[in-house]
């Protein structure tokens, strides 16, 4: 069972697929404040109670896209909005007019898979996760062991904490979550929805409220708000205009 789970966790992330103050000066804003100390390590209360580890991330994975920004928000969101970027691999939370924090995030083909507007209806902290009916018949080795699902804990692909996407009142199986393989963020990953280091999903999930609305961007509107993008060799993704040679991605 470990070693099944652990192979999710690396492999996989998903298949199913304190607030801070307002700036004093709003030119501020057009500067990104980069906050490096939120990736250290923290002990936190795992689902039975038990305290878990969690690691500092190492500082090769903190690079400028990946690593949380109070940035300048040229989008049209109203405060307190959640913005999922897949194909910039961001997410932002708008918490100002023209102001958000800006995550970087992975994203897997589940990512790319909606789009629009939805509703943040239910919250977990070390959530469980249970495959598809589908993925059991289709990956028996891999998923049969996993049929009565996976509970929450250092072993599961989701990570720390879960947001989970709801349109209409039904789930659009679209989640938010943290990761227990911190070197996939701002990278494309095979499976999977939206990644998030488990520190930024962590203060997160503590900062928004059930009921937080949730925009999905498409392609064309990242390509509209963001620029064209390219994904060097490393799997990162840089701004199309620097760039001299690497493989467009929008």
């Amino acid at each position: 069972m470990r070693i099944a789970s652990l192979m999710l966790a690396m492999g996989l992330g998903l298949a199913a697929c304190a607030p801070n103050p307002p700036l004093s000066n709003p030119s501020d804003a057009m500067v990104p404040a980069t906050d490096t100390s939120a990736y250290g390590a923290r002990t936190d209360t795992g689902p039975n109670g038990e305290p878990i580890e969690i690691h500092a991330v190492r500082k090769a994975y903190l690079n400028q896209r990946n690593t949380r920004q109070r940035v300048a928000y040229n989008g049209p969101e109203d405060v307190g909005t959640v913005v999922v970027d897949p194909y910039a691999r961001f997410l932002y939370h708008v918490i100002a007019p023209g102001e958000a924090m800006r995550y970087g995030v992975a994203v897997g083909q589940a990512g790319k898979n909606f789009q629009g507007n939805a509703t943040i209806s239910r919250k977990a902290a070390w959530p469980s996760w249970t495959p598809t009916a589908n993925m059991v018949r289709t990956m028996p080795d891999l998923y049969g062991p996993l049929k009565n699902g996976l509970g929450g804990g250092v072993d599961n692909p989701l990570g720390s904490r879960a947001l989970y996407l709801y349109q209409g009142g039904r789930d659009t199986m679209y989640r938010i979550h943290g990761t227990m393989d911190p070197s996939s963020i701002g990278k494309a990953t095979s499976a999977g929805c939206i990644r998030m280091f488990n520190q930024d999903v962590m203060d997160l999930f503590n900062e928004i409220p059930n009921g937080t609305r949730v925009k999905v961007r498409t392609q064309a509107e990242s390509i509209q708000l963001e620029g064209p993008l390219v994904e060097m060799p490393n799997g990162y993704l840089e701004p199309a205009g620097g760039v001299q040679t690497a493989t467009a991605t929008q």
